[in-house]
């Protein structure tokens, strides 16, 4: 347990929420969190920053550390403190101020078409878990103040904590945070060519490296040397980590 943050770390004046919500509201976002839980078996749950707790906790275990939904849902952000080692607990206070500096910059208008991506571990006894949150805004007041937050967990490609990323959906590129410089820095998204995209999409549905050459009528050492030099273009070190990249960067 992190002794010197409290809950109330979390939330300042950048993620206050005007004026009290349309709680009459809240369910219909619950029961569509809770049919792409089901229809996905993706980990999600809701964040509302206005009661500054959980509004809703999939019953799928990756997120859970061997709780029920339930338990997890009545922590709220007391789970970050209990199960987040100390000193990512600290970064996830700065991605969480850096993240909303961020979007507040933005026209209140152009504020949900934001994700922020970023690798945490989650701690359950003797095990620990290094996953991925994708955090967007689901819902907002009149003057762009976001009131719930949706987060999809999902396991990290990564092999340490951090990759912080903010993605919009109308722009190829992304913004990287920088946490020894504290501060964000925009990248052009890398282009992929013909036969990258298509070992890509090739190892997704599973195929060999012999059979991926066999599909896109290239030797096999032609799709060794194009992994090769997509590895190097997307600055990962396996298929893995190029398909989650090209998954999150939009590159397919």
């Amino acid at each position: 347990m992190n002794i010197n943050n409290k809950v109330d770390d979390f939330f300042f004046a950048e993620n206050s929420v005007s004026g009290e919500p349309d709680y009459g509201l809240a369910d219909t976002f619950v029961r569509t969190a809770e049919a792409f839980a089901k229809a996905t078996y993706q980990s999600v749950y809701i964040i509302d920053y206005y009661r500054k707790n959980f509004l809703y906790v999939s019953p799928n275990p990756l997120f859970l550390c061997g709780m029920s939904a339930d338990k997890v849902k009545s922590l709220g952000y007391q789970f970050y403190l209990d199960h987040v080692p100390a000193d990512e607990v600290g970064m996830l206070l700065e991605i969480n101020q850096a993240g909303f500096s961020f979007i507040n910059k933005l026209p209140p208008a152009e504020r949900n078409k934001y994700t922020i991506s970023y690798d945490f571990h989650i701690v359950n006894g003797h095990e620990k878990l290094l996953i991925n949150h994708k955090l967007t805004g689901l819902a907002y007041q009149p003057d762009g103040s976001v009131w719930l937050g949706l987060s999809v967990v999902s396991l990290s490609v990564h092999s340490k904590a951090g990759h912080i990323t903010m993605h919009c959906r109308d722009k190829a590129g992304y913004w990287e945070y920088d946490l020894a410089l504290h501060g964000w820095e925009e990248h052009a998204a890398p282009v992929l060519n013909k036969t990258e995209k298509a070992i890509l999409t090739l190892s997704i549905q599973g195929l060999t490296i012999s059979a991926i050459a066999e599909q896109a009528h290239l030797a096999v050492d032609s799709v060794k040397s194009a992994r090769r030099r997509l590895f190097e273009k997307l600055e990962v070190n396996n298929i893995s980590e190029a398909i989650s990249y090209a998954t999150n960067y939009k590159l397919l």
